[in-house]
């Protein structure tokens, strides 16, 4: 009896977190370019079972909304149009609740329906919408979008992430083309994706939960680990997509916790 006392004493203990909503990142999470992470269906289920609400939320500008749900169900994973929140719809929201009406999109023509009521107006926008474009990136539409701020419009970024990992290799995100027009332009963007206090705050209102109620579990400090944490959230790092091993070198950036993988979160949160 002493004997298992002993050992119990010394034994490690799993690492645990307590949450009432989880916010799951996509690219890099659940996911790595065109493969799910190993375990990323069988953790959504899991959630799903133990009757934690969660939300998808995710900077991806290249897709919209509906094609993101269709990208994840071909993967395997199991999700509602109302669980994902991406930023091209963050942004439209964003701008209706601005009063903005006409506006110019960089970016891909798919995500148009994500800003199906407002006027897409090349002649005089409003407000200049840049995300992630990729190859679609020329001088010309880049000295459009300087022209049309010049001429008074805002520019309203998607996010201003620097890169992101492709079948390639890391790759150029849309964060180093908004830095040349603020540059350019002497204006600052207004970004809307992560790491947008409002982004998380909608995202965990959807459940009817507040910020601190949740965590945001992803493959980027600076988007998602600090931009949850700035709202009073904990965040928790996964070792795959963009994470390297310096991001843990920084001294005034801590996750609450690291694990290996997405397969790990059950574990962690369920025991």
């Amino acid at each position: 009896m002493r004997d298992s006392l002993v050992a119990a004493a010394v034994m490690p203990t799993r690492p645990s977190l307590q949450a009432d909503g989880v916010l799951l990142d996509l690219d890099g999470t659940l996911y790595d370019v065109d493969k799910a992470i190993a375990g990323a269906p069988q953790t959504v289920v899991q959630l799903r079972r133990a009757g934690i609400p969660f939300r998808f939320v995710t900077n991806t500008s290249r897709m919209s909304r509906r094609e993101v749900r269709e990208h994840l169900q071909g993967l395997g994973i199991e999700t509602e149009l109302e669980e994902l929140f991406t930023t091209t719809v963050g942004a439209a929201s964003w701008l209706v609740g601005h009063g903005i009406e006409r506006v110019a999109l960089c970016l891909p023509k798919a995500t148009r329906e994500d800003f199906g009521h407002l006027t897409i107006d090349e002649d005089s926008p409003e407000a200049v919408v840049v995300g992630d474009l990729g190859y679609e990136w020329s001088f010309g539409l880049l000295n459009r979008a300087f022209r049309w701020l010049n001429g008074g419009a805002i520019l309203v970024a998607t996010h201003r992430n620097r890169y992101w990992r492709t079948a390639d290799g890391i790759t150029l995100d849309a964060g180093p083309f908004i830095v040349a027009l603020e540059y350019a332009t002497g204006r600052q963007a207004t970004t809307v994706g992560k790491p947008n206090p409002e982004f998380f705050q909608l995202s965990a209102q959807s459940m009817a939960l507040s910020p601190r109620d949740v965590v945001m579990v992803g493959d980027d400090l600076e988007n998602d680990i600090v931009g949850i944490q700035n709202v009073g959230g904990r965040g928790i790092l996964v070792r795959t997509g963009k994470f390297q091993e310096t991001d843990l070198t920084d001294p005034d950036i801590q996750p609450d916790m690291v694990v290996n993988s997405i397969a790990d979160l059950p574990g962690v949160l369920l025991g």
